[in-house]
């Protein structure tokens, strides 16, 4: 043995020693000198099957990173905390297992707030690990220090501390059954420098995955005779039938008993959007088309819902609708949600038990006209030439570009809502969109963790210019790692999505604007591609162009937000429309 490691391993055991004066009990397990906390911590995660951690070195976990260099795991350094937490936000959400983002302690931790929060309240899977000062200190004002339990506990389903290194496989654990059991969310650990540095106690816990519940026969036959008996029933399919892996099931429903489906937003894709029962989205702030085919319903049949995505009062504005539950989880309580029977177990198998027992045979008419209109509103803009270029052509285009399984990860903005309404998907998870938190900034980094998870697939994020440079210097990290894709900027010059509101409710705007640099000149200094469109008709070959590139392209396009209050006029005047029919 080297001199210097003599000198570690007496340091260890000295620092090991005085941690068992404090935490007598820690000593039932055997500590195991050639291995620290740290490295037990990272075994765990080995056993839970991660393969990336997002994140920025810090000096309290810089025992971490050690270990973190020895595993099989790809540590992804990004350029803000903000981007690691969105990349295992979107990870998590895409394939199901928990991402996992890592920052030292006090502003490194507040850094990875907006993302945690993002992934808790839209469910998406993640694991976040901050550092900590050591627990002699804790008791003290110190710097850089904040008690990171309090601050995670409001954004997160579990938080915990590691006081004892015996404690970390049973913390990380129970991390990721809280992490990934439904409603998916996002957990915290926070790892004191001193206990990172102790000795290992322990050995990874075995990971096991619970089964799958069904849903009682009673409430099964319940359902399926009300929805023989409804006269018009409309589905409602939210995101958590897309996590439960229904989109199969609810398409075979919806057919077999020729019921419309609506999406929320999230759930884009859950039913194909070319199926006939297709009825597309419900989610912009405006009455649309698709709020009329509520309105003329009698049962809502909603399956995965969760009141986080669209609100109740969205489309149960009057309180009147027969409602039945079916999903894996009990509905949530709200006076506009009020199921008369609530079906809970495996949505699949839930679904294929109520087809079973159920008869229908009545076409829906008066959806399948209002498809129709909603197909042709659409459509109109195919063609359209006009520049600056409108939301609706951009989408059209981006869908001739995209395959069935590509990935689109919308940004937060007034683009959003173009997306919610004109981008249609074939399959769910296909599209994916901030909803619940709604927050800016996602798009970036949110299409490096798609690369990383889908390498195969393209993979865009469609921005405004504001959330574009809340987070573009992850774009660095992009080049870095080797991955690319295609970011298409909407460019306006402003808070696009808050200029729409105030015009609406004011008739004019103010504090929304502001100027932006040369996002080509920015794009080909990063070294990736950059591309300005000048000509509308020029945007679909820039796109394939932009899809051959071995780096990360950033395309700049002039948008049309007039088009906002364009949208905001027609949709009152439809409701106009209906309102003199229904007297």
């Amino acid at each position: 043995m080297k001199k210097e490691d003599g000198i570690q391993n007496k340091q260890r055991v000295e620092s090991y020693l005085e941690f068992l004066k404090e935490n007598g009990d820690a000593a039932l397990i055997p500590p195991d000198f050639d291995r620290t906390t740290a490295d037990l911590l990272v075994e765990c995660l080995e056993q839970e099957g991660v393969k990336y951690i997002f994140g920025i070195p810090g000096e309290e976990n810089l025992d971490l990173m050690n270990a973190i260099e020895k595993s099989s795991i790809r540590f992804i350094t990004t350029r803000h905390e903000q981007g690691a937490a969105f990349m295992a936000d979107v990870y998590g959400r895409l394939t199901g297992k928990t991402g996992v983002c890592l920052s030292t302690l006090g502003p490194g931790a507040t850094n990875l707030v907006t993302g945690v929060a993002d992934a808790n309240l839209d469910g998406a899977p993640v694991l976040a690990i901050t550092g900590q000062m050591a627990t002699d200190r804790l008791h003290l004002t110190a710097h850089q220090y904040l008690d990171l339990e309090k601050v995670f506990e409001p954004i997160t389903k579990r938080t915990k501390q590691i006081l004892r290194p015996d404690t970390v496989p049973e913390i990380v654990r129970i991390a990721f059954k809280y992490a990934e059991s439904e409603k998916p969310g996002a957990v915290h650990i926070d790892l004191p420098v001193n206990i990172a540095k102790a000795p290992a106690q322990g050995m990874p816990m075995r990971r096991v995955a619970p089964e799958k519940g069904i849903a009682s026969f009673k409430s099964i036959e319940r359902a399926a005779r009300k929805i023989s008996s409804a006269h018009r029933p409309v589905i409602l399919a939210g995101y958590g039938a897309v996590r439960d892996g229904a989109s199969r099931a609810i398409t075979d429903f919806a057919t077999e008993l020729r019921i419309p489906v609506v999406n929320t937003i999230m759930a884009k894709g859950i039913i194909p959007f070319d199926n006939p029962y297709s009825m597309w989205t419900i989610g912009i702030p405006q009455k649309d088309y698709v709020n009329e085919i509520f309105n003329e319903a009698d049962t809502i049949i909603t399956i995965g819902y969760d009141i986080v995505e669209c609100f109740p009062r969205k489309w149960n504005e009057n309180n009147d609708h027969k409602i039945i539950h079916i999903g894996t989880q009990p509905a949530h309580i709200n006076r506009r949600y009020q199921p008369e029977v609530q079906v809970v177990g495996d949505t699949s198998d839930s679904l294929y038990e109520i087809l079973r027992r159920s008869d229908r045979e009545t076409e829906p008419d008066y959806a399948l006209e209002m498809r129709r209109i909603i197909k042709e509103d659409h459509d109109q803009y195919e063609h359209d030439e006009a520049f600056p270029v409108k939301p609706q052509r951009i989408l059209h285009d981006v869908r001739k570009v995209m395959g069935e399984d590509d990935i689109v990860i919308s940004d937060v903005g007034a683009h959003k809502m173009w997306i919610a309404r004109h981008y249609n998907c074939y399959k769910p998870n296909t599209c994916i969109v901030s909803n619940g938190f709604a927050t800016m900034g996602i798009g970036v980094p949110g299409a490096i963790a798609a690369k990383l998870a889908n390498p195969h697939k393209k993979v865009m994020t469609i921005t405004g210019d504001g959330g574009f440079m809340m987070n573009m210097q992850e774009l660095e990290t992009a080049l870095r790692i080797g991955v690319n894709f295609v970011t298409l900027i909407w460019r306006d010059g402003g808070y696009g999505l808050i200029k729409w509101k105030q015009m609406d409710q004011f008739g004019r705007t103010c504090y929304t604007d502001f100027t932006n640099p040369d996002f080509v000149k920015l794009a080909e200094a990063m070294g990736a591609k950059g591309y300005r469109v000048e000509k509308t008709e020029d945007l679909t070959p820039m796109l394939e162009d932009a899809f051959k590139q071995d780096v990360p392209a950033v395309i700049d396009c002039q948008v049309d937000y007039g088009e906002n209050v364009k949208l905001s006029a027609q949709t009152a005047n439809i409701w106009k429309e209906i309102a003199k029919k229904e007297k």
